[in-house]
């Protein structure tokens, strides 16, 4: 790899066709895990590459990087070794900046130190020709304030890979001020040549990815330091309830507590929001030293540095603490026929309790079974349910019009519309109605389970059991306590999700509970991106899927669920925390005032009318 580069393999070509540029070399300064990565992506495009490194140990830790992660791509057959030999043979090694002067494109991937970053583009002024474009990989720092350090700042962009670099497709191009047009669209298009997705976004600390990332993950690190929840279900809401492939503090001990750490105080200082400022405990954890998986302690405790494997510490559940059932549930009682009422009906009567639904008219009572029942033959064809398991099922359905048949129920579970006046009423209705001992649940996902409760002679049996929708298909119930709720209630209710094949999470009862108090603030944070004009639409979806593997990118997702919906969560948690960052955007208020509700009125944040 220290010779020059052969010719390009077959098939590629050494010069990325791009608007107004040919870049024939690519030079990358820094070789660490970032650096080589990049390297290599250049390299597999038929790029010829040239790296440098500050020293000969350094040289050869970046030829180890590179050599371990072509190797890996050899043995999971996603190249062969004669390629892998191409590859490796286009990369130049070196520890001499001058070797760059050929180079049309240096991309600096260097420690996150702006004085280390702006030396490097000094020198590389009086190096590389003055059509040559300078790129900086950095994930936080201003490329305005890099860029500074050139006679020419008009050719210097940030060009943000994300980890590892030639696995993930998301690049964020990032023009200053003052970056020259020309050399926006041909970073663009030579990205997009390498087969990569480029979004393009303003020089804002965070860019797009880490701005909405780190908030979220910020507030998840407050909820935990103020003991709404553990660890565990704080990471399980998010992983169940979102379908996110990592809670946010098993991610943050996987990025690192002191990067974390670094990336929020460089985003406070710059936005000056408080929501982006570093909790507290973030800072004591990285001062002590537990930075997260690399150190082998951070909210979680690993086998040792570096290993994914975590194990038991003073903060894990002991078996011996599993929820037990301190009421005996026989029969479950659900009011409400609608979306979640049905299948929450489903569920229980899946798990084999006798459940007694009630509805407004026989019509809607004769709708929940017929729902069921066409559930239930989808998931027999799919073979996931035994044509026996239909007649059993159905058999322990009964559907009635009438409050008073929940006399004889142990538990019963409220799905009706979410307005407080209609739920109030119903539960003053049940208290009456249902038999001493009986749990009386709400499924609300906003409003105070405390109102519902008071307005009962029983507070002590009052709780939330707060589905997500589809309830048969959805694992997460969050189940929240009020400071009336008895404990031995919360342990019952905790203890019948699991035995319903469902994953609890424990709360308390304030706005959003654990999955909207996290999941709200981060949308409206992404509508506020897209009403500076920051980025696109589009550009902020494919960040959030693909730089951080989202299931669905912030504005897909709010027209799924309804901006009319998101607006009245959004709300509620204004009014709940008073925090002014949680005020809902102008421009979901809008949209919402013009009709704009998402999917189901055709338009929202995106027109569906055509599609």
């Amino acid at each position: 790899m220290t010779s020059s580069a052969p010719s390009p393999a077959p098939g590629t070509d050494s010069a990325a066709p791009v608007s107004g540029r040919e870049f024939r070399t690519v030079g990358v300064v820094g070789l660490g895990t970032m650096g080589a990565g990049i390297a290599e992506v250049f390299a597999r495009n038929g790029v010829p590459v040239v790296g440098v490194e500050v020293g000969e140990d350094a040289l050869r830790r970046g030829r180890e990087h590179l050599e371990h992660s072509t190797g890996r791509a050899v043995k999971r057959g996603k190249i062969t070794e004669a390629e892998q030999a191409e590859i490796l043979g286009r990369i130049t090694l070196t520890t001499e900046m001058k070797d760059l002067a050929d180079a049309d494109l240096v991309v600096e991937a260097v420690v996150e130190s702006l004085e280390i970053k702006k030396s490097i583009f000094r020198e590389l002024e009086s190096i590389v020709s003055t059509e040559a474009v300078l790129a900086t990989n950095t994930s936080s720092l201003s490329v305005t304030e890099i860029s500074t350090a050139n006679a020419h700042p008009g050719r210097v962009v940030g060009i943000h890979f994300f980890n590892p670099a030639p696995v993930q497709n998301l690049v964020e191009i990032v023009r200053t001020v003052v970056t020259e047009p020309t050399v926006l669209d041909d970073v663009v298009a030579l990205v997009r040549s390498l087969g990569k997705n480029p979004v393009v976004c303003g020089d804002k600390a965070g860019f797009i990815a880490n701005t909405l990332l780190f908030g979220y993950l910020n507030h998840a690190v407050a909820m935990f330091e103020g003991h709404y929840a553990s660890r565990e279900d704080i990471d399980a809401a998010m992983r169940f309830g979102c379908r996110y492939p990592m809670g946010p503090l098993a991610l943050l001990d996987l990025i690192g507590l002191d990067t974390a750490y670094e990336i929020l105080e460089t985003m406070y200082r710059q936005g000056r929001d408080r929501l982006h400022a570093p909790a507290p405990i973030l800072k004591q954890m990285v001062t002590a030293g537990m930075l997260g998986r690399k150190t082998g302690r951070g909210f979680y405790t690993y086998e040792g540095p570096d290993s994914p494997v975590v194990v038991a510490d003073d903060r894990t559940p002991s078996p011996d603490q599993l929820p037990q059932l301190r009421h005996d549930i026989r029969q479950v009682g659900v009011v409400g026929t609608g979306t979640m009422a049905t299948g929450i009906v489903e569920v229980f009567a899946k798990a084999g309790y006798d459940v007694l639904y009630v509805g407004r008219s026989a019509d809607k009572v004769d709708g929940v079974r017929a729902t069921i029942e066409r559930s239930l033959d989808k998931a027999i064809q799919r073979g996931k349910l035994e044509e026996s398991a239909k007649a059993d099922v159905l058999g322990r359905l009964t559907g009635t019009t009438s409050l008073d048949d929940l006399s004889s129920a142990d538990l019963v579970v409220e799905a009706i519309a979410e307005d407080l006046n209609i739920k109030t009423t119903l539960f003053e209705n049940l208290d009456e109605i249902c038999k001493p001992g009986a749990i009386l649940a709400t499924t609300t996902s906003s409003l105070p389970v405390i109102s519902c409760a008071r307005a009962t002679k029983r507070p002590q049996d009052v709780i939330g059991m707060h589905f997500f929708n589809p309830a048969p298909v959805m694992q997460l119930v969050e189940v929240v306590s009020t400071v009336s709720t008895a404990d031995e209630v919360t342990e019952t209710v905790q203890a019948l999700c699991g035995a319903v094949g469902k994953v609890a999470v424990s709360c308390g009862d304030r706005a959003g509970f654990i999955v909207n108090a996290l999941l709200f603030p981060y949308l409206n944070d992404a509508v506020k991106m897209l009403e500076a004009h920051y980025a696109t639409a589009d550009d902020i979806d494919v960040a959030m899927k693909q730089g951080c593997a989202l299931p669905m990118g912030p504005f897909e997702l709010l027209d799924v669920v309804g901006n009319d919906v998101s607006l009245a969560i959004e709300r509620e948690l204004y009014l709940e925390f008073r925090e002014p960052g949680f005020a809902p955007a102008p421009l979901l208020e809008h949209l919402v005032t013009a009709g704009y509700l998402g999917r189901k009125t055709g338009r929202g944040f995106r027109d569906y009318r055509h599609a």
